[in-house]
């Protein structure tokens, strides 16, 4: 005989509920199932095909995309594509680290600010989103210009050349990309900085803690899930970027994401996109898993 329960003054099995709550996720497993696991799904057979005369994916499976990411073509051995997975792994990094060290006293600073004007600073921290990042991109090109004051700034101390503009730049490239995901790392650890116990933090003052084991002790395992969660929603689209290296970092500062976009739009070479987007995919999954694991290490301390 089936076991009854209670659910919101309702008797119902446990079967019932099981059922109503597939009922209730369902759309968005579809969702994700279309849109998301079947495409990434079909990356790999199309991975293993050819690209025809004329563009067409000609189905007749090979490791030989693979070979050519790994430097191995035509002309012989290139380390290009190897350096530019490098090159996106530590952009990535820099970009979460940075977004992070900021992160941190903007979050604070809105904590600290009376009820009514936090709102005002939370849509400050939103106002990027209202704009596309292809234009928020072309805007810090006019303020890195040659006639603007941040470059005169820098030719006047003697870093940059009278006349010339701060892009392409690596300095330009981690602007761009901070400027783009510092919300993603700001709105989720405010959530966490919001719902601090001060009492904690009380506590180890009161054992002679100073600043930093205040925060290491105090802020940081209290923080924790909403960092995990900025952390990856930083790092993530951070990997797959295209738009702010191409367009402020030039041919020096080539990321997978650069590559990706060239071999799909401007070659036309499917089964080469292919093969590059799932070793993308693969590093961001596997520094995600070793993120993960850092994190719990970090928690149990």
């Amino acid at each position: 005989m089936a076991r009854l329960l209670v659910w919101y003054g309702e008797l119902a099995t446990a079967r019932s509920l099981f059922l109503r709550g597939l009922l209730l996720v369902l759309p968005g497993l579809l969702w994700l199932l279309a849109f998301l696991v079947l495409p990434g799904l079909l990356l790999l057979p199309l991975s293993l095909a050819e690209r025809g005369s004329f563009g067409e994916v000609v189905w007749t499976f090979s490791l030989e995309n693979y070979r050519r990411l790994l430097g191995f073509g035509v002309l012989g051995y290139s380390p290009d594509n190897l350096l530019a997975l490098l090159r996106t792994l530590w952009v990535a990094l820099v970009t979460t680290g940075l977004c992070l060290l900021l992160a941190y006293p903007i979050a604070f600073f809105i904590r600290s600010q009376p009820p009514r004007r936090r709102y005002l600073y939370l849509a400050l921290v939103l106002i990027p989103f209202w704009t596309n990042l292809v234009i928020r991109t072309y805007a810090w090109q006019l303020l890195l210009a040659p006639e603007m004051p941040l470059a005169r700034g820098f030719s006047a101390l003697g870093w940059l050349e009278p006349g010339m503009a701060l892009f392409p730049s690596s300095l330009a490239v981690y602007l761009g990309m901070v400027s783009a995901f510092l919300p993603f790392m700001v709105l989720p650890l405010y959530s966490s900085v919001e719902r601090l116990d001060e009492s904690l933090l009380e506590a180890v003052r009161d054992l002679y803690g100073g600043p930093l084991r205040v925060f290491l002790h105090g802020v940081l395992p209290q923080t924790l899930p909403g960092l995990t969660v900025g952390v990856i929603l930083t790092f993530i689209p951070a990997m797959g970027m295209f738009v702010v290296p191409d367009l402020l970092g030039g041919a020096k500062h080539l990321l997978v994401g650069n590559l990706v976009q060239q071999a799909f739009y401007t070659m036309r070479d499917w089964p080469y996109g292919a093969a590059l987007s799932l070793v993308l995919i693969v590093f961001t999954l596997v520094a995600l898993r070793l993120y993960r694991r850092y994190g719990k290490e970090v928690e149990l301390a």
